[in-house]
């Protein structure tokens, strides 16, 4: 498979077939490590790109206005549930 570098604004930026990245394993928005060895650049996943553990403050607070909380809804009991 042949492609080519081009320029984009101030930078250089390289198209990679979506079949590619889906035979390495990569995705759209991931972040990769970039490294040159001799003639050869190698692309790898990044070991920052592992989810974070998230705090369910920060969960709350990105919840869109007007949502009600499960406090604020009356949910009947269907089977043997202990509320």
């Amino acid at each position: 498979m042949t492609t080519k570098i081009q320029k984009w604004g101030n930078s250089q930026g390289l198209r990679i077939p979506k079949d590619l990245l889906d035979t390495a394993g990569f995705a759209v928005g991931q972040e990769i490590e970039i490294e040159a060895s001799g003639r050869h650049i190698l692309l790898k996943k990044s070991s920052r790109s592992r989810r974070k553990p998230c705090r369910i403050d920060d969960l709350l607070a990105r919840m869109p206005k007007g949502v009600k909380s499960l406090a604020e809804v009356s949910i009947k009991a269907r089977g043997q549930e202990v509320w």
